[in-house]
């Protein structure tokens, strides 16, 4: 988050770099940010595995281009597409991705409400990957909890992004078994 894209500031390259030294797990940077072009090479670098950026800010970046240095560099692509703005906006770079991040929230800050309504974009993304042999990730980011993961679960997302609900809770390993639906122990 860059203070401009979205109205706060978070980590950057220097964190992902720390990171790396301590994990061989991968790392998905999610960029909310005006320039992703120029930042997405510095988080590469520092040990990202996958970057997604955002369709939104077109007049900031040329988003396939983007994308292609992303895969180019041998990172995983993701595409974000924030709830004001229609799947049409990502259907032309459908097959230059790895993952599709539906933004159930405006991004930018935890605990917002889930928008439900964002499963229309989930199906859509879904009904796409079953025209394809080549899948990509549905991801869904913001709002989850256990009702809102089985939710976006059954309207096609695989990946879930939780902030609030972990942070929050007193014990994170029952606060994700919750997320998957399992008993914790």
């Amino acid at each position: 988050m860059d203070g401009h894209f979205v109205d706060n500031i978070s980590f950057g390259p220097a964190i992902v770099d720390l990171v790396r030294k301590h994990t061989k797990l991968p790392l998905d940077v999610h960029l909310m940010i005006e320039h992703p072009d120029h930042y997405a090479p510095l988080f590469i670098e520092a040990g990202a595995n996958s970057v997604t950026v955002h369709v939104e800010p077109e007049s900031k970046h040329r988003v396939e281009e983007t994308l292609k240095k992303v895969r180019d560099a041998g990172c995983r692509a993701g595409l974000a597409l924030n709830p004001a703005t229609p799947f049409e906006s990502i259907e032309p770079f459908l097959d230059k991705i790895d993952i599709l991040l539906v933004m159930t929230v405006h991004p930018g800050f935890g605990g917002q409400s889930f928008r439900s309504e964002m499963m229309g974009k989930v199906k859509r993304a879904a009904e796409w990957n079953k025209s394809r042999a080549a899948k990509i990730d549905i991801e869904v980011d913001g709002g989850i909890n256990p009702e809102t993961a089985r939710l976006s679960i059954q309207n096609g997302a695989n990946v879930l992004v939780a902030g609030t609900f972990i942070f929050h809770a007193k014990d994170y390993r029952e606060a994700i078994a919750k997320l998957r639906g399992e008993t914790p122990n």
